[in-house]
């Protein structure tokens, strides 16, 4: 009688299977901090971000080496990892950077084809109603992709990336700003609305004298001289 055929071996990766255990660490660090459920000078230790992801400790120091190369934690060998805060050098600088590349970028957008007008005014009603809903976190997060979808449409893929960058960055500033400053959540997507009706019109450089008051009220927020 002839032998049965060998079992196929299963496939190595199934459909659905959790990500790896250090990235689970890596993305449930990563949210708090920039939501701000880890305020800059909170201290994390291994031993409560492993209980808190279900995993070893392990995954939990290659997750943290990660985050300092990114620059938002500190490591300290045998204390754990401190969450850094948002200085004022770093704004200045993300400010500088943000305005160096959206002002290029808003110029070169336009005039806007059809399909860009119709995103940021998709992002534009989503951010409203995540205001709505008292969501900062996914506030900050429209308000960040309205500004990365006119950078996309500059046509400059190297650009584009450096804007990539400031990412985290941004989204961090934004929801302390809003926490901050809870009127600027309105005041956001006033300057949205009228950076899209110049983008509309084909009007550049009022597109770009918005970038510029908009991106630039970062900095005076900091300094507390908002009116």
């Amino acid at each position: 009688m002839p032998a049965a055929p060998p079992v196929p071996a299963r496939p190595a990766t199934v459909p659905g299977k959790r990500p790896p255990a250090a990235e689970r660490v890596y993305a449930h660090i990563k949210k708090g901090v920039l939501d701000r459920h880890y305020e800059g000078g909170t201290l994390l230790t291994e031993g409560d971000l492993a209980d808190a992801v279900g995993v070893s400790r392990t995954p939990v120091r290659e997750a943290l080496l990660r985050l300092e190369v990114e620059g938002l934690i500190k490591l300290y060998p045998k204390k754990g990892a401190l969450v850094l805060a948002v200085s004022a050098q770093e704004i200045a600088d993300v400010v500088e950077t943000r305005l160096l590349v959206e002002e290029f970028a808003v110029r070169r957008a336009v005039p806007a084809p059809p399909a860009l007008v119709a995103r940021l005014e998709e992002l534009l009603e989503e951010q409203k109603q995540r205001a709505l809903e008292g969501d900062l976190a996914e506030v900050a997060v429209t308000d960040r992709c309205f500004h990365a979808e006119i950078v996309r449409n500059a046509g400059n893929q190297i650009l584009s990336r450096l804007y990539d960058q400031l990412r985290d960055r941004q989204l961090r500033m934004g929801v302390t700003i809003m926490e901050a400053h809870p009127d600027r959540v309105a005041k956001n997507i006033t300057e949205h609305a009228e950076m899209l009706e110049a983008i509309r019109a084909g009007d550049a450089e009022g597109a770009a004298q918005c970038v510029r008051r908009h991106v630039g009220r970062v900095k005076v927020l900091v300094r507390g001289e908002d009116r």
